[in-house]
């Protein structure tokens, strides 16, 4: 039986998964080591293989077949737009794709005039803002603190990823429109689905029962606390 590869997103997704994983009897301890400079593990008892990436490199790996299953936050699958199938919302890694900027900047989405907007997500901003709002925009590619660019000019708003809001808060921005939810999906390889369909068709059912039964406990709860 061949090894099925998967490709976890580096630090807090992969964490997040790989506990989710333990609860359905996959481990890798060797993954647990901060000092190991390996680059792929294994759990040989159920023939799987690891490795960590930067998050925009899954849905490649996944899409060539390097990888027959991914995991990785819907900002990048939207924005990477690959060939690839997504079968499960895993619910954790939640926040919101917004756009954002100065309160005074909020009279400026009305779909009437041209702005810039600068994002780490091109495609995400220029499909929201040409078949969503139909407004047309200006789009500039930034890697770093996208927050500074309203701020010093570089433009009037910005699209990004929003959790609590306290950045923008810190810098005198606001979330202006919520463009859509965000969190870690499963992606799995076309090829790989029709191939190993029992084998994938399997982890994803355990994963979804104990995402179900997470789910269930935490209703439960907030039913009691009310």
């Amino acid at each position: 039986m061949r090894y099925l590869t998967i490709a976890l997103t580096k630090g807090r997704l992969a964490k997040q998964t790989m506990k989710l994983l333990e609860q359905i009897g996959i481990s890798c301890e060797e993954m647990n080591d901060p000092s190991t400079r390996k680059l792929i593990f294994t759990d040989e008892a159920r023939r799987l293989r690891f490795f960590l990436s930067k998050g925009p490199d899954v849905p490649t790996y996944v899409e060539y077949g390097a990888a027959d299953i991914g995991v990785v936050g819907e900002d990048t699958i939207m924005e990477e737009d690959r060939k690839i199938y997504e079968v499960l919302d895993l619910g954790f890694g939640k926040c919101r794709m917004c756009v954002a900027g100065p309160e005074s900047a909020g009279k400026l989405l009305n779909g009437q005039q041209q702005i810039r907007v600068a994002t780490k997500y091109p495609k995400i901003a220029r499909d929201y803002f040409n078949e969503t709002k139909n407004q047309t925009v200006e789009i500039i590619k930034l890697n770093g603190s996208i927050e500074l660019a309203p701020i010093v000019g570089l433009s009037e708003v910005i699209v990004d990823i929003v959790e609590t809001g306290s950045t923008l808060k810190s810098n005198g921005l606001k979330v202006l429109e919520e463009v859509c939810p965000l969190s870690a999906r499963v992606v799995v390889n076309p090829v790989s689905m029709r191939m190993e369909n029992e084998r994938i068709t399997a982890l994803l059912r355990d994963m979804n029962e104990v995402l179900t039964r997470e789910q269930e406990k935490e209703r439960m709860s907030s039913a009691q606390d009310s």
